[in-house]
């Protein structure tokens, strides 16, 4: 493999660094809410799963 120049390298690295396309503030915020939202609901689907097989299960072994 042929070896790069240490400063063609750095002005490689400089310029994909450029082509970064940061979000927006408002992007940030959209995004920061929906995985809040998802959290949420996960939380509540695995809370209700459990409670059910909870349930199931002590209704298997008698056990109250």
């Amino acid at each position: 493999m042929a070896r790069t120049n240490p400063l063609a390298f750095l002005r490689e690295v400089r310029a994909e660094a450029n082509k970064v396309v940061w979000p927006t503030r408002n992007e940030t915020l959209v995004s920061t809410v929906m995985v809040l939202i998802m959290v949420a609901l996960a939380s509540l689907f695995f809370l209700a799963a459990d409670q059910v097989i909870s349930w199931v299960v002590q209704l298997l072994l008698n056990v109250r």
